[in-house]
């Protein structure tokens, strides 16, 4: 049964009231995986044709319409958060997607920087633990409600255990006293809060932190189901026991929200290698604008504006300095790998309106070009550009830099 986690007063998103959740999730899918064998991190694995995270959220929200933070690598935030709004459907307000750290621990640290003020208890669950029941999500609550700092699943150890020497057997271990700890680990949003402002050390969970802290964290029943994928053979054994996810059916508000409008503006100043790029065209003998790309700033905007309708995130989620792939690449590349993220999130563009504000180069002759371009990039799409010299006003007026301004419009697909 999903957990009710949620209070007043309501949050109206736009697309309809969604009650302020109670509790937030926070989803450790930072690691890199070194044991696994692959080159992809972990979380990015597939079980089926879908990823490891995309089976961990699965979980996590069909326990809760808790808020949702998803840990991610630095440079693979945009994925997790193409992941994160697929799995949440029409609870897509309730996710975000943070950078994580060096550590298990800094990254849980970064994931409690973005829970909200209205959250009272905070579950930190690891991606690896993909195939965990909702069930044990109840239970790691209901022992917080009932008066529990925190509260963790574990399960009862069943091999015989035996402390060792190098190859020498020392002595047995009394396996009564031992439990297997597993995750979502719960606590009270003070008292996790409080362990980590106070941790001057790294430990292995949440769950040491806080009793190191003085805080008594309570023992939940387990499931089998919520083993760590960790090896090979881990990665075999859920995979034989993975259930198909369900085809994506949300319709993600879209009734309540037609059309949806989103806003872009990007910035570059000249000073790049090579010759000038702007708005999906080349520009022989124009002085170069400096980027990590090429500068696009019209095409920039327009990726902006798109991202923002459809709320995943802007730029730098996607295309940022971490991913070398789109070093120097041009604004095709940008404008596709956009209107595929609209797609898999249920959206289609209605138009983009870009004004310009540039010195140079002269846009007039070439205005219909650019425009043939950019629609071109964006399958078909209507774009509509304008551009302005600002009357010699400014950083544009006089020759520094170009600036965009977009205006997108999106519907359902």
């Amino acid at each position: 049964m999903p957990l009710d986690t949620t209070q007043d007063p309501p949050l109206d998103s736009g697309r309809g009231v969604i009650p302020v959740p109670r509790i937030a999730v926070i989803v450790v899918a930072a690691g890199s995986g070194t044991r696994l064998g692959r080159s992809t991190p972990k979380a990015f694995v597939g079980l089926d044709e879908h990823s490891i995270l995309r089976h961990a959220l699965r979980g996590v929200f069909a326990a809760t319409a808790a808020q949702v933070i998803v840990v991610a690598p630095e440079d693979r935030v945009g994925d997790a958060l193409t992941e994160a709004i697929e799995a949440a459907g029409d609870k897509r307000d309730l996710v975000s997607v943070v950078p994580g750290g060096a550590t298990r621990q800094e990254s849980v640290r970064a994931g409690l920087h973005a829970v909200w003020g209205d959250v009272d208890i905070v579950l930190v669950h690891d991606a690896a633990r993909a195939l965990t029941p909702p069930e044990v999500f109840a239970r790691v609550v209901a022992a917080i409600d009932a008066g529990a700092d925190g509260a963790i699943p574990v399960l009862p150890v069943i091999d015989t255990l035996k402390r060792v020497d190098g190859s020498e057997i020392v002595a047995a271990v009394d396996r009564a006293e031992l439990a297997a700890a597993q995750t979502p680990q719960g606590f009270r949003r003070d008292v996790l809060d409080a362990a980590y402002g106070a941790a001057t050390e790294d430990f292995t969970d949440d769950a040491a932190l806080v009793a190191q802290a003085g805080h008594s964290v309570a023992a939940v029943a387990g499931d089998a189901l919520g083993f760590k994928i960790t090896t090979p053979a881990d990665l075999d054994r859920a995979r034989g026991l993975v259930t198909p996810l369900p085809a994506v059916t949300s319709t993600i508000g879209h009734a309540a929200v037609v059309p949806r409008v989103g806003l872009g503006t990007d910035v570059h100043a000249f000073g790049g290698a090579g010759d000038l790029w702007l708005a999906g065209l080349e520009w022989p003998g124009e002085p170069a604008l400096s980027g990590h790309s090429d500068g696009d700033a019209v095409a920039h905007a327009i990726v902006d504006a798109l991202l923002s309708a459809a709320g995943l995130g802007d730029i730098g989620t996607h295309f940022g300095t971490s991913r070398p792939e789109y070093a120097a690449a041009h604004a095709d590349a940008f404008l596709a790998r956009t209107l595929a993220l609209l797609g898999e999130a249920g959206w289609r563009i209605g138009n983009v309106s870009v004004q310009v504000q540039a010195n140079r180069p002269r846009f007039a002759a070439r205005r219909a070009e650019a425009e043939a371009a950019l629609s071109a990039a964006l399958g078909g799409a209507s774009v509509s550009l304008s551009a302005t010299t600002t009357d010699g006003l400014g950083f544009t007026g006089t020759g520094e830099g170009v600036a965009a301004f977009a205006v997108a419009l999106l519907v359902p697909a």
